[in-house]
């Protein structure tokens, strides 16, 4: 049975104290038993602050914002998964239009990071999705399928297991458009249909495909409501405990 889950991406934002305000008050309004998987992911100098504050919070996990595909080196700057490890990291967000946009991140280089992920016990959030060009050519599809074939078909099937979909329409993105819940459900079953025609019912059917495109308390409720989406990434609504904490009521109220 696939997980409802909804993430809280920080992105470049919040101090530690911040940080450590936000995690308390997502705390208090989440219950320790919820059925809803609720995923923080602080910027990584507050990784492990908001790991110690959460960690016997059963129904509360913590990811990573991206890491690095090598397991060592001379790499400045960057963040190995071994080191996530020993901060007790959960989960990684990879592959997000914004790294994608700003530091070419690349399929063929995000399915190295899978596998290491995998071989470290981390799950991984990978995100994919098309710019506004492509979905004004109706070419969505497409490319859609050419981002998870790069980055998924070579991968184990125990290392595809390990994944968490996040759909991201990019157009959809802080430019005033939005995605309706129609035109979400029909992305998401297309993923899930490819990913079983390549890894089988069984593995399609517990993959949580999760909503990536400005999701907020006004539309989530209507979005977790359609089959193929198993919860959200949530970018600026995550920044508010009370948006977020609605945001997570929708997802339980539509288990």
């Amino acid at each position: 049975m696939r997980k409802k889950i909804v993430a809280g991406n920080w992105k470049m934002n919040k101090t530690l104290g911040d940080s450590e305000e936000l995690t308390l008050e997502i705390m208090e309004g989440v219950h320790i038993e919820s059925p809803i998987v609720v995923i923080l992911a602080p910027p990584t100098p507050f990784l492990h602050r908001v790991k110690a504050l959460a960690f016997e919070h059963k129904a509360i996990k913590v990811s990573a914002q991206n890491c690095h595909e090598k397991e060592s080196g001379a790499f400045t700057g960057e963040i190995s998964v071994e080191m996530l490890r020993s901060l007790y990291t959960d989960y990684a967000i990879i592959g997000h239009s914004e790294r994608r946009q700003y530091y070419n991140e690349n399929d063929a280089t995000l399915q190295l990071k899978i596998k290491t992920l995998t071989k470290w016990g981390i799950r991984a959030i990978y995100c994919c999705g098309e710019p506004l060009e492509i979905r004004e050519e109706n070419q969505q599809y497409e490319y859609v399928l050419d981002q998870i074939r790069t980055a998924l078909f070579n991968l184990t099937a125990e290392e595809m297991a390990n994944v968490t979909i996040a759909y991201e329409p990019v157009w959809a993105i802080g430019t005033g458009k939005t995605a309706t819940a129609e035109q979400a459900e029909e992305m998401h079953k297309f993923i899930r249909t490819t990913i079983e025609g390549k890894f089988g019912k069984e593995l399609a059917d517990n993959l949580s495909i999760i909503y990536g495109g400005s999701c907020n308390p006004s539309n989530a409720e209507e979005l977790f409501a359609q089959n193929n989406i198993d919860g959200g990434l949530i970018g600026g609504a995550s920044l508010k405990a009370r948006e977020f904490l609605a945001i997570i009521e929708a997802a339980r109220t539509n288990l």
